[in-house]
């Protein structure tokens, strides 16, 4: 529900018009799809020390999708380190993931945070 409001509220902010809205709604599903994916594959790949990895591909992959898939890597990945946060989870690891999400939404490649030996099926 939360979601939806940011959403509406963001787009009324940018003043965006009817046929913009329908690509950043979409661009928006796309995107929160891509980061899904990132968080399944490291869930399955298990693999030591990818975290950062898989923050920095999520991001990248739903920035490449448009506006929409940005902002919602944006408050996804944001939302994630604030629930860590609340967790227990230290402060340097939610700068260092911060640190993965915005590589790769600025569009860098996030391969400069995989680990050597993760499979190439990631």
């Amino acid at each position: 529900m939360k979601l939806s409001i940011g959403l509406l509220f963001c787009l009324l902010l940018l003043g965006v018009d009817g046929q913009s809205w329908l690509s950043f709604v979409k661009e928006a599903g796309q995107g929160a799809r891509d980061m899904w994916r990132a968080y399944s594959d490291m869930r399955e790949a298990n693999y030591k020390n990818s975290d950062k990895y898989f923050h920095a591909r999520g991001n990248y992959d739903a920035a490449q999708r448009g506006p929409g898939g940005a902002w919602a890597a944006k408050v996804i990945s944001d939302a994630r380190e604030g629930i860590q946060s609340l967790l227990g989870h230290g402060a340097e690891d939610t700068r260092a993931d911060q640190f993965a999400n915005e590589w790769g939404r600025s569009g860098k490649d996030p391969n400069h945070f995989r680990p050597a030996g993760l499979p190439s099926k990631y």
